[in-house]
């Protein structure tokens, strides 16, 4: 089973890829990156993407059959489980992971747009989350 840096490695030889990390989204910090961060500072984008993580996750109208106050538990599913965003030259995708701890990460893929390709980044970034072993 793969650990942190073997999943972001995998992640980039997915087709597009320019940057891959596993961000906290309560702390705000990068649990590890590779490649390019957009905007060139990793840190930063990993604040920036935990507080879209932590407000999706923490959402209840986006939980699981949009019912109740929702929002990740320790030791649960996450709410939700991929989050996109699409700008005019690249697609971000923030996959939850789940933890027998806290499911407080996520896998952020950074594609770009034309070289990319959205659902078969989805597709492995699923695989890999599943297969991540933190710790």
């Amino acid at each position: 089973m793969p650990g942190i840096d073997e999943s972001l490695l995998e992640a980039m030889r997915l087709p597009g890829a320019r940057g891959a990390s596993l961000v906290d989204w309560i702390s705000g910090l990068a649990l590890g990156a590779v490649g390019d961060a957009p905007g060139g500072d990793w840190e930063a984008t990993a604040a920036e993407t935990a507080e879209l993580g932590r407000h999706v996750a923490e959402s209840g109208s986006l939980a699981a059959g949009g019912t109740g106050a929702g929002g990740a538990e320790p030791g649960k599913e996450p709410p939700v489980e991929d989050l996109i965003a699409i700008t005019g030259d690249a697609y971000h995708l923030l996959r939850f992971v789940s933890t027998p701890f806290d499911s407080t990460v996520f896998l952020h893929l950074w594609l770009d747009r034309n070289d990319g390709n959205l659902a078969l980044a989805r597709i492995r970034l699923a695989e890999m989350a599943d297969r991540l072993v933190l710790g």
